[in-house]
């Protein structure tokens, strides 16, 4: 084998041969482009597409790993849908607990839960105190810019240019 070379056989390859499929006609109803991915569980997908959501339970779209389907706004297609293996349960993508909750096909919308664990009460950090710092020839805070009086060097000013000589090595 030559190195970057890529063999590949005479036959197509028919994917997802022996496993059960669906058509499914789905309507895009929102106003923006949904694209839905290879192995997202179909019934779970966003809200503003209609589609049977009962029927389409455990499968996922029919297209090669890594590929997705686009749905523009307000227009309708067919897709074609692959049923997932195993028990057909996809826990780490449902946005319902189907041992808990019986399917309606609807989407119930959650509260969203603030930073921090739910039920721990986090003390508000304090604020770090101003410190002093010397600007010019004021004394001024910090967060107090009205004290702030900036100074500037002019051309001939003995002093500043004497500091200046100093630290050059």
């Amino acid at each position: 084998m030559i190195p970057g070379e890529i063999r590949t056989r005479s036959v197509p390859l028919d994917l997802n041969a022996d496993r059960e499929r669906l058509s499914l006609v789905v309507v895009n109803a929102g106003d923006r482009a949904i694209q839905i991915g290879s192995h997202l569980h179909f019934p779970d997908a966003n809200p503003a597409l209609r589609f049977d959501r009962e029927a389409c339970q455990g499968f996922r779209l029919d297209v090669p790993a890594g590929t997705s389907v686009r749905l523009e706004p307000g227009v309708s297609r067919t897709v074609e849908l692959v049923a997932l293996g195993g028990r057909r349960y996809v826990p780490g993508l449902q946005i319902e607990d189907l041992s808990k909750e019986p399917r309606t096909g609807e989407r119930v919308p959650r509260t969203v839960v603030p930073f921090g664990t739910p039920g721990v009460e986090v003390p508000e950090p304090e604020r770090a105190s101003g410190t002093t710092m010397r600007v010019g020839e004021v004394d001024a805070h910090d967060g107090d810019p009205a004290e702030v009086v900036p100074t500037e060097v002019l051309p001939g000013d003995q002093d500043a240019t004497e500091d200046t000589e100093e630290q050059q090595p």
